[in-house]
């Protein structure tokens, strides 16, 4: 069975929140055009035909920006096409919001069609509230009510915290929290310095990185040691790969995919972070899945060289490192130290027996 996966902003790079870091508000500055508006009906259903011609299963993410700023009827629209068409297909549903308007009417429909919901929040009250604001005003009681209302419900979701620099001395604070609020999952996403270097006050660095996993891991394997699980993604994919498995994230294995990110007017984009003007696919208004991922721009961009370090030559974990993912990796190492490295040291073994079934 062929499967695919879209990356889809509905509403581009608008958002109703203005976070300090936003690393897709900097992507977007780079280009031609900032926002690439709301996507239209037509513009959606030609991406559902030519998705549901092209694989038998298949995963629409939404994300952005602020992907419930397309509206709730958006989404109406979307899965009721969807329904309309399918024949046999597999199809699965995700959206990354940073929950401000999960109202009763969001997190139902989320229900009735099985999202799996992503949740930006950034650690508790007084963290989350000095880089998470809606204008100037905080957001943290409101996002959380909401998460707590989605918690009452069959919703699968997971909770997305972007780690600045200021975060890693609250690490093991934050864990504490994230455990008594009962988050069933964590993704911790290192915060990245612009494309062009203009602003490097949140991003994070290698050693940052270092010690902000090294905090959470103590306090994750102990709790694992005591018979409670808590999956972090990051922990999650370094076990998948003790396993000789192929992680969840794209990168881990410093190999690039095409994603397939589909903007609001219908530009395709290979990554995420690379959704610049250089890099486009074409148009899925235009063009048809297998010309997207054979676009030219798309295998420049498979090809591209990226940093390494004098240090990875050496390095005990290249073969299942190969340099990370070359937009992220700028957080793992530098040429003098690598905060990747010397977490596997203090980790790996025990990773590994974790993988096995064993628990030192």
């Amino acid at each position: 069975m062929k499967t695919a996966s879209y990356l889809i902003k509905p509403a581009s790079s608008i958002c109703n929140m203005n976070c300090q870091y936003c690393f897709y508000s900097d992507v977007s500055k780079q280009r031609k055009n900032y926002s690439k508006g709301i996507m239209s009906k037509e513009t959606v259903e030609m991406l559902i035909d030519k998705a549901l011609a092209d694989a038998q299963e298949i995963t629409f993410a939404f994300q952005g920006g602020e992907p419930t700023m397309a509206g709730f009827n958006y989404f109406i629209h979307f899965v009721e096409y969807v329904e309309k068409l399918k024949k046999e297909h597999i199809i699965h549903y995700a959206i990354q919001t940073n929950g401000y308007c999960l109202n009763d009417e969001w997190i139902s429909f989320f229900d009735k069609y099985h999202f799996l919901v992503g949740i930006s929040l950034d650690g508790y009250k007084n963290i989350h509230d000095q880089v998470r604001l809606k204008g100037t005003q905080p957001t943290f009681d409101k996002i959380l009510n909401h998460i707590q209302k989605i918690q009452q419900t069959n919703i699968d979701y997971n909770i997305l915290t972007v780690v600045t620099s200021q975060m890693v001395p609250f690490a093991k604070d934050i864990y504490k929290f994230y455990k008594e609020q009962g988050f069933e999952y964590i993704q911790f996403i290192p915060c990245l310095p612009e494309l062009d270097h203009s602003t490097e006050h949140y991003d994070l660095k290698p050693k940052d990185f270092y010690n902000f996993y090294h905090d959470i891991f103590q306090l994750w394997y102990e709790d694992l040691k005591h018979g409670h699980y808590i999956p972090i993604s990051f922990f999650e994919d370094l076990l998948m790969i003790f396993q000789g498995r192929y992680p969840r994230t794209c990168g881990m294995l410093g190999e690039c995919q095409i994603q397939l990110v589909i903007e609001g007017d219908g530009t395709v984009y290979p990554c995420d972070f690379y959704a610049l003007d250089q890099y486009c696919l074409g148009n899925i208004t235009v063009n048809n899945i297998d010309e997207i991922r054979q676009f030219k721009s798309g295998q420049i961009f498979l090809k591209e060289e990226k940093r390494f370090s004098s240090i990875c030559k050496e390095c005990q974990f290249k073969n299942i490192c190969h340099g990370q993912c070359k937009r992220m990796n700028i957080v793992y190492f530098d040429d003098k130290y690598c905060g990747y490295q010397e977490f596997l040291k203090d980790t790996y073994q025990i990773f590994y027996s974790i993988g096995q079934g064993k628990i030192r």
